[in-house]
């Protein structure tokens, strides 16, 4: 297990030298990278004497042409060779850069060309952990798929109290064991997922639509590749982005939504159907915007493609999830969708509360099985919930596989 540790420039520097050791207590390598900032409160000597290893600080430095050169692709070297990369502090300085793909010194050039896991610890003043600006860079670099260890709560060195302490240096090195030792109960398998909402044009400007954001697809897609499965996500208009290592199909309407899994089917093994794509749309759209009058506009809506009971009809051995969007009696609609669409499992999700469903980072679902129980997944974070509901499909293939 190689780990290249990012150190940022806090005065929670100092811990890094603790966690550098208690990731090689769990057997890590660590390569130490740091930043200007960070040797401003710590050396590069305590590290090079805790890892045995060089520090890198610099992209260039007061070195010959060759040794210059080499640099150059140094931080590509790094990121090729290692891992993770777990940047603990994390200020609010480096996550700005990050979500921005900012790339001025090593680190910020390594996480660039960096493809594996990505694990943050931010410390920083409460006021500045709080501020909008960091919250939606964190919201971004989750979005990523990166882990972000939270900081805890606690009397920090500006005096003040409340969240933005670094998280205990054993805590961080026991999630990135966990994270690296995660299972690849996937590998083999082709993931075809569709998220996001679809758009249906009334004319050139204008469409119908709905609310999904497609956070829990993407979610869902980030994690079955972590998980080792190809995975091919057939995507409506969403501003997420797409996942590490993940095939994207984008699609506007239903009826391309239809056609783009169709097309996919035949290599998929498992798919899940989490795009709320809308139920009408017109069937011939006029060429000329629809200029507004006193009249009412009356419009005759088609219903659009059922992709979920098409692939139903045609789904032989593989897997079929769907997903039903409710506001009430979640695992009576999941269970008269899963009949009527002949799914293995249906992911009933809560729209109705406050801050979850659409457009949420949070969801509440219950998972209807073939199998004929019912699954409750108590509200939490949608990338939470996302291996969750993957552990859930792998228990349902090994069930449905043993009566077959």
């Amino acid at each position: 297990m190689r780990v290249a540790l990012g150190v940022g420039g806090g005065i929670a520097a100092y811990k890094a030298a603790e966690l550098a050791r208690a990731l090689q207590e769990r057997g890590a390598a660590v390569q130490v990278i740091m930043t200007a900032a960070a040797r401003e409160f710590v050396t590069p000597l305590t590290f090079a004497a805790l890892t045995n290893q060089k520090v890198i600080t610099d992209l260039f430095s007061d070195r010959s042409a060759e040794e210059v050169l080499s640099s150059a692709v140094e931080h590509i070297h790094v990121a090729q060779s290692h891992d993770a990369l777990l940047v603990a502090p994390a200020t609010a300085d480096l996550l700005a850069k990050f979500a921005h793909g900012l790339a001025g010194d090593f680190l910020t050039t390594t996480y660039l060309a960096f493809k594996g896991p990505v694990i943050l610890a931010p410390a920083m003043n409460t006021n500045m952990w709080e501020h909008a600006a960091t919250q939606a860079n964190v919201a971004v670099l989750r979005a990523r798929g990166h882990a972000i260890i939270e900081p805890d709560e606690g009397l920090l060195a500006c005096g003040t109290s409340g969240p933005g302490r670094l998280a205990e240096p054993v805590r961080i090195a026991d999630e990135v064991v966990r994270l690296l030792s995660a299972r690849h109960d996937l590998d083999g398998e082709t993931v075809l997922l569709t998220a996001g909402p679809t758009q249906e044009a009334l004319d050139p400007v204008r469409y119908i639509t709905n609310r999904s954001s497609g956070k829990m697809g993407y979610a869902l897609a980030g994690e079955a590749a972590r998980r080792g499965a190809r995975v091919i996500l057939v995507s409506g208009p969403v501003n997420v982005p797409v996942p590490p290592g993940v095939d994207v199909v984008r699609v506007r309407t239903a009826v391309e939504m239809r056609d783009a899994v169709m097309a996919n089917l035949d290599t998929a093994t498992i798919v899940i159907k989490s795009a709320a794509v809308a139920d009408y749309h017109v069937r011939e759209v006029p060429k000329q915007k629809t200029k507004k009058t006193a009249a009412r506009w009356t419009i005759d809506l088609d219903p659009t493609p059922d992709i979920l009971a098409e692939v139903g009809r045609n789904k032989g051995d593989r897997l079929l999830i769907g997903f039903a969007a409710e506001t009430q009696n979640l695992a009576t609609e999941g269970r008269r969708k899963l009949e009527t669409k002949n799914c293995d499992m249906v992911v009933a999700n809560l729209v109705s509360q406050e801050g979850t469903g659409f457009e949420s980072d949070e969801n509440e679902v219950v998972l209807v099985m073939r199998t004929g129980e019912n699954v409750a997944l108590p509200r939490d974070s949608k990338r939470a919930l996302a291996g969750r509901i993957l552990d859930q499909v792998m228990k349902l293939r090994l069930a449905l596989h043993s009566t077959r």
